[in-house]
């Protein structure tokens, strides 16, 4: 991965702040004012809104799940359960899981892997199970013999347009990952044991850029330059009807 240092734009009337994460080809923006905002921090669980507070950090959750995915083209899934009654005890399977990736390593040749795993409740009381992603063809033979613990399934990405790229397919796997954590914040199980609601293998966060300038226009083009090309996809609060914080960008480039 590159880091990329841009020379900042400051100014006393305050600007647009944007985040760039070049490996993931994608970043977002918002206007922040110059006078310094009072501190709104509210003990946990204290949330004036609890369900909208939720609903926010499921949000931020999905979102640097997929940039991760993204950033390493995680693009090959599966799905790891367990025989018998399944497995309950969440600190166990996390265990197991880490003892499935050191495994997939080794037989790899012990190279640094990239990875990211989401813990789901199985919907007929068997317990858990794992959904992963992962960044290279790996033989159905090896990741059997990492997990002797139940089940492997390998799941493929259908549906992709023609000429999409690995960057669109990982975005693509990416998604499918984030719909479980999405599901988790509404799973009071997780709370409940105190869970993770996902995991990825450290050291492989993507790396960001900071970008300020006085338009979302400017902020754009310094992203744009970086990129090398205008983004594919560009979101704007001025399309939300009931948007009530202060003006915000995201962009997408590639596919």
């Amino acid at each position: 991965m590159t880091a990329f240092a841009l020379p900042p734009i400051h100014s006393p009337r305050g600007g647009w702040s944007f985040t760039l994460y070049p490996d993931a080809g994608e970043g977002g923006g918002t206007w922040r004012s110059a006078k310094p905002r009072a501190s709104n921090y509210v003990a946990k669980g204290s949330a004036a809104d609890p369900e909208r507070a939720r609903q926010e950090a499921g949000r931020r959750a999905r979102s640097r799940l997929r940039r991760y995915c993204a950033a390493n083209r995680l693009s090959r899934l599966g799905t790891l359960t367990y025989r018998g009654d399944g497995e309950h005890d969440p600190a166990r399977i996390r265990a197991d899981l880490g003892a499935f990736f050191r495994e997939l390593r080794s037989q790899l040749g012990g190279q640094p892997l990239p990875y990211a795993w989401v813990p789901e409740w199985h919907k007929s009381g068997h317990g858990l199970h794992a959904h992963f992603a992962v960044g290279r063809y790996i033989k159905r033979s090896q990741i059997e013999a990492a997990w002797p613990h139940g089940f492997v399934h390998i799941k493929l990405l259908g549906g992709l347009p023609t000429g999409t790229t690995s960057l669109g397919e990982a975005r693509r796997a990416g998604g499918y990952l984030s719909k479980y954590v999405a599901k988790s914040f509404g799973d009071s199980r997780f709370t409940e044991f105190g869970m993770h609601r996902y995991d990825v293998a450290q050291g492989f966060a993507p790396v960001s850029a900071s970008i300020t300038g006085q338009s979302s226009a400017n902020v754009l083009a310094q992203a744009s330059l970086v990129m090398a090309g205008r983004p594919s996809t560009l979101w704007t609060s001025a399309e939300a009807d009931d948007w009530q914080a202060p003006p915000a960008i995201w962009a997408q480039w590639g596919a």
